[in-house]
């Protein structure tokens, strides 16, 4: 969005706020959205169809629709129609809101996009529980292909026409934030798009039990931003509420994974970011459908300590693979020991402090592998790698465990890494021996550990999550290596490293 437009959606804003009292605003319910968290909301739609047709109930000033409006118009391709459908009952904002409307209406003109502005004066959770109970005498439901909301923060009361209305419809909830979203849901188009700004209260708790399940059921969970700090998103109302954004498709397809991000205010730019697995927000076995978000205080203090490291395995010319020998298909080819023909075959086993102990004559392990046409392409050249298992257990204090295959310890031409390791390599070829030794003390740090089991519910260590993780520059890397000697420094001297070059950050 432009800071013209910007400005002028939050002088609207403004200018309601100075002529009401926060005390008549707090009693309907209604705080009414600031013009950078509507960008941010309107931001998260995708760009789907031809013909958009927005609902926003409860618009208020109509901050919301006009931010998805210019969204919208802001694309390569525009669509041939906006149609938005705006429900607001409070007569005193009603100016402003049509205002609004004016203001969309020419916004489209000028992009020669066909527009279509309603503003309906009706009490939104009548209109759409009529709307879309079935009935022998309804009309053909008006669907839309985008909801923007941010609905009323109210309790409902126990005795009230709404929770009557709503109990018909098979609704119980709580506060009317969860009845607008619910109803809203309802209105969408299959595979219509929702964002909403709403207390996070709903993600626990018997109250909401009912409106999670339905909530989960009809929708594709995608992106949920949560406000670090409390007292931010609405601060100029001076609202204390854990608020959360987020965007969902409605379909029943469930996702594998969600974005999950925070920010401590409305400084979405700096926000910290997670890709996390979808079981790990939704536990399978979980009978109340709880919505976990990982995102705490703590969790903030990890992902803002790492943003100290800025580069990735792509910048430092590396790739990480899984280990090329399964070695119940190679089992006619493993020996106990080394001998003629063979070439070193490295398991987790051989781990120990920070580097790879081989032979271990005392495993159980295989510690060779013979070369042979036939084994050919399970072998790497001479040089340093780095590897980390790949399985470790629940009970175990990490999840990253890194050693150094170290080739001057190891007088042998050729090299295989059994499937439960993965190794860091350069185009199939060893690492410089400084970038192996700062790679392998960088992951073995409490920090990556910490950071790496944010966004990882489960204790396999995949390729693909390795290749996620953020990583020190090469220079930062040559540093760590100064301190890996004969052996891998104790973890408290590891974390001492990692914590310095951050600057002590948190």
């Amino acid at each position: 969005m432009t800071l013209e437009s910007l400005n002028m959606l939050d002088h609207v804003r403004q200018s309601f706020n100075a002529v009401t009292s926060r005390t008549d605003r707090s009693e309907i319910g209604q705080f009414l959205t600031p013009a950078s968290i509507a960008d941010f909301m309107s931001s998260l739609f995708e760009a789907k169809t031809k013909e958009v047709k927005i609902l926003d109930p409860g618009a208020g000033a109509g901050v919301l629709f006009a931010a998805c409006v210019d969204k919208i118009l802001s694309q390569k391709k525009l669509p041939a129609s906006i149609e938005v459908v705006a429900y607001e009952t409070d007569r005193v904002i009603l100016p402003y809101l049509q205002e609004t409307m004016h203001q969309c209406a020419e916004l489209c003109k000028e992009n020669k996009v066909l527009f279509t502005g309603i503003i309906r004066e009706d009490d939104f959770i009548a209109s759409a529980i009529s709307e879309t109970e079935e009935s022998l005498f309804s009309v053909p439901v008006k669907r839309f292909t985008h909801a923007i909301l941010n609905p009323p923060y109210k309790k409902i009361n126990g005795e009230t026409g709404t929770k009557t209305m709503l109990y018909s419809a098979g609704m119980e909830v709580a506060n009317l934030y969860a009845a607008f979203v619910w109803l809203s849901v309802r209105l969408l188009e299959p595979d219509g798009q929702i964002v909403a700004i709403t207390p996070r209260s709903f993600c626990n708790g018997p109250y909401f039990k009912k409106f999670r399940v339905a909530f989960l059921d009809m929708l594709n969970l995608k992106h949920v931003h949560v406000f670090a700090a409390r007292n931010k998103a609405f601060g100029d109302d001076n609202v204390l509420q854990e608020n959360i954004i987020y965007y969902a498709i409605r379909n029943n397809k469930k996702p594998n994974k969600v974005v999950v991000s925070a920010s401590e205010s409305d400084d979405f730019n700096n926000a910290n970011t997670l890709t996390i697995p979808y079981n790990q927000i939704v536990h399978s076995d979980d009978r109340d459908f709880f919505i976990h978000l990982g995102i705490d205080d703590s969790t903030i203090n990890i992902m803002n300590r790492m943003q100290c490291f800025t580069s990735t395995l792509d910048k430092l010319n590396l790739c990480v693979s899984t280990g090329r020998t399964v070695d119940f298909r190679a089992k006619e080819y493993l020996r106990k020991n080394s001998q003629e023909n063979t070439a070193p075959l490295i398991y987790p086993c051989h781990f120990h402090e920070g580097f790879i102990n081989w032979p271990l004559e005392s495993g159980k392990k295989p510690n060779a592998i013979i070369t042979s046409p036939e084994t050919s392409e399970l072998f790497l050249e001479k040089g340093y790698y780095v590897l980390i298992k790949r399985f470790s257990s629940k009970e175990q204090k990490r999840r990253l465990m890194a050693a150094i295959y170290d080739p001057s310890r190891i007088d042998a031409p050729l090299v295989s890494f059994e499937n439960h390791v993965n190794f860091f390599h350069r185009n199939d070829k060893g690492l410089p021996e400084k970038l192996a030794k700062g790679i392998a003390l960088y992951l073995n740090s409490s920090i990556v550990d910490q950071y790496f089991r944010l966004f990882s519910g489960h204790t396999q260590v995949n390729a693909t999550d390795l290749r996620k993780i953020p990583y020190p520059t090469e220079k930062q890397l040559i540093r760590f290596s100064d301190y890996v000697r004969e052996r891998m420094p104790d973890q408290q001297t590891i974390d001492d490293i990692i914590e310095k070059e951050c600057g002590n950050r948190a």
